[in-house]
């Protein structure tokens, strides 16, 4: 189980940081955005990603619907999939693209904190709602 957690953090590491530079290569019209490998690298870590978090809920038991963190990280990851697109190819306005991107980084957190704290309300000890 260690191997496939180390894994799934590995590729989430590698997908916020890919997020982060193809936004800031949008943000400044890079050619870079672009070029193949940057379609096709983030394909493959996604697909490694989702199958080290599916492989994880498997093991350990947990699964979407049953458990409200995971299913909080599901509806996470649709909301932060659609942003991605607008933001790096959809978008009509560049503004558009950087209001969305911000959007997908935020909502990136949320899945983050929600995987740490196997809460779907990660912050609310914070605001005193637990």
């Amino acid at each position: 189980m260690k191997s496939i957690l180390f894994v799934h953090i590995a590729c989430v590491i590698l997908a916020f940081a890919g997020f982060v530079l193809r936004g800031i290569w949008m943000i400044r019209d890079s050619p870079l955005l672009h070029a193949t490998w940057v379609k096709v690298v983030p394909h493959i870590n996604d697909t490694l990603l989702l199958a080290a978090g599916i492989t994880l809920a498997l093991q350990v038991r947990q699964y979407p619907i049953m458990n409200g963190w995971l299913t909080a990280k599901a509806f996470g990851l649709a909301a932060y999939i659609l942003l991605g697109t607008v933001a790096l190819k959809r978008g009509k306005t560049k503004r558009i693209r950087i209001i969305c991107w911000i959007g997908g980084l935020t909502v990136f957190g949320y899945i983050v904190a929600v995987a740490i704290s196997r809460d779907p309300i990660p912050f609310a000890g914070l605001a005193g709602l637990h």
